[in-house]
């Protein structure tokens, strides 16, 4: 079976969330941290290997304090992001398993994905060498100018919404992050580098439930999506939040380098 690296992005600096005191990837949704909701999909899995968090620098002292248990009981490798969210993924594939063939990339900060969802975009990667999840837009599109007034409608056919994951070939990625200093405006999600390279995405319909966290409000709406995902079963003995007691008694065995690489 293909083996799959997850790569989960969270060192943004959540300047539209609107709290000085955390950041939205911290916040509480229905009981546990955003980022851990969004990676929860992805454990027990047999075809993912590895999972890298990228966080903020200024970040570092606080995931040890508070999340420490949760890192080791789910073996996460902890690492420092940068600038941009480009600069945060070059970043991380430094630490990418060689063994792994695939590489995902999920947005820390989208708690409400589904595991059904993950199975159609991983085997769509399998087959395509690189694929994402997006909504069809439904809404009517305008453009407007610096004074909030209208100057024309866009047809909104063919246009998409893109979410994450993004799942690559491991090959393509590196190839498209080596290059992507020749793209010159701003990169702002995966495939876009990947299509620099002239190939094409496969688009995997998405939900409107897959959102991400930007405002408080987005909590709000969270909290009342995600009773209705097909989440992993909490009841097998193996799921990291099962057992609390069990992520400390494992930490003895783990070194904090271990965990939190620099």
């Amino acid at each position: 079976m293909s083996q799959f690296a997850v790569i989960l992005p969270a060192a943004g600096r959540s300047s539209r969330f609107g709290d000085s005191k955390q950041k939205k990837i911290c916040s509480e949704l229905l009981g546990r941290a955003v980022w851990l909701r969004a990676i929860e999909p992805f454990i027990n899995r047999e075809d993912v290997s590895q999972m890298i968090l990228a966080i903020a620098p200024e970040d570092r002292e606080l995931f040890e304090r508070r999340y420490r248990a949760n890192v080791a009981f789910m073996n996460i490798k902890v690492i420092e992001g940068g600038k941009e969210r480009s600069d945060t993924i070059a970043r991380a594939l430094e630490f990418v398993d060689p063994q792994c063939e695939y590489i995902a990339i999920h947005d820390a900060a989208r708690p409400c994905l589904s595991t059904e969802l993950v199975d159609a975009v991983f085997a769509a990667a399998r087959e395509h060498g690189a694929a994402l999840l997006a909504v069809p837009i439904a809404d009517t599109i305008k453009r407007v100018n610096t004074d909030q007034l209208t100057t024309d409608t866009i047809s909104r056919e063919g246009l998409y919404l893109a979410q994450t994951p993004q799942v690559f070939l491991r090959s393509l990625l590196f190839k498209a992050y080596a290059q992507r200093s020749r793209i010159t405006t701003k990169v702002t999600d995966d495939c876009q580098l990947v299509e620099a390279l002239g190939h094409r995405c496969a688009v995997v319909e998405g939900s409107p439930l897959n959102i991400k966290i930007t405002k408080p409000m987005d909590l709000k709406l969270a909290a009342a999506f995600l009773p209705l995902l097909d989440m992993p079963n909490r009841e097998t003995p193996a799921h990291p939040f099962s057992d609390q007691q069990a992520m400390w008694n494992e930490l003895p065995r783990l070194k904090p380098s271990d965990l939190f690489g620099s």
